[in-house]
Parts: structure tokens; C-alpha cells; sequence
């Protein structure tokens, strides 16, 4: 199978970090090459992240909305963050410890959830209640 060439680190690095806030930039960055959508930065030792990841841990609600809408692969950090309690039940359900497993950076799941604010109220309690 023909692949295009691999994306490039610096591009990659920068697109990850728009995802932390820039929500133009991630607009603009993902028209130029789609692929980046679910790229990841390892920012050392294996600590991986995504645009979404940094969306997710900041609470940067719609940019987080619109990389799901071009194909983001959904985590359960960004649903926690999103307030998607019956996803979190659902990932949960699937894999009953990943309540306990940091997200990018080592941060918990649980300020994930509080990074989303009142309409992730439900998700925080949820959360708590495993803790």
C-alpha cells in the first residue's frame, strides 16, 4: 500500500500544542495536512499526547468538539472533559481501572473532568465516587 510520507515532528509538535488553545490555528493547520488530526507528540519518556489530549487537560471545550467532528479519536479524558458521562461509563465499563491511568503529562482523569467545568459536573461526581 502506497503511504505518504511520514508527518513532520516539528509540524506535529505544533499542531499539539494549538490543540492546547488555538483553535484557528488547529483549523488551519488541519486544512493544510488532514493527517495530523490524530498525531501524536511524545514529549519524553513516552508521555504522548494529542491535539485532543491538550484540549482535554486544558478544558478547551470547542476545540475539542471540533476535532471529534474531523475524526479525532475519542479518549475518555476528552469525554470526561466534555461532560460524556455514559461514554466515561462506557470506556469504564470496558476497562474498569482506566479511572486510575493518567492521561498526557500524568494528569488524572478526574481534573480532566474538572477542567470541563458546570457541564462536566456529573462526570466529576461520577468520578469521585471511584476514587
Amino acid at each position: 500500500m502506497d503511504r505518504p510520507p511520514a508527518l513532520a515532528a516539528d509540524r506535529v509538535r505544533e499542531f499539539v500544542i494549538a490543540g492546547h488553545g488555538d483553535l484557528e490555528k488547529v483549523r488551519q493547520m488541519l486544512s493544510d495536512e488532514p493527517g495530523l488530526i490524530n498525531a501524536a507528540w511524545d514529549w519524553g519518556g513516552g508521555d504522548f499526547e494529542t491535539a485532543l489530549g491538550g484540549a482535554a487537560h486544558t478544558g478547551s471545550r470547542e476545540i475539542a468538539r471540533y476535532l471529534l467532528a474531523q475524526g479525532a479519536h475519542l479518549t475518555i479524558y476528552a469525554a470526561a472533559m466534555l461532560g460524556e458521562l455514559d461514554a466515561v461509563r462506557a470506556m469504564l465499563a470496558v476497562q474498569p481501572e482506566a479511572h486510575k491511568y493518567p492521561g498526557a503529562h500524568g494528569i488524572p482523569l478526574l481534573v480532566h473532568a474538572q477542567q470541563g467545568g458546570e457541564s462536566a459536573a456529573q462526570v466529576v461526581a461520577f468520578l469521585e465516587t471511584l476514587s
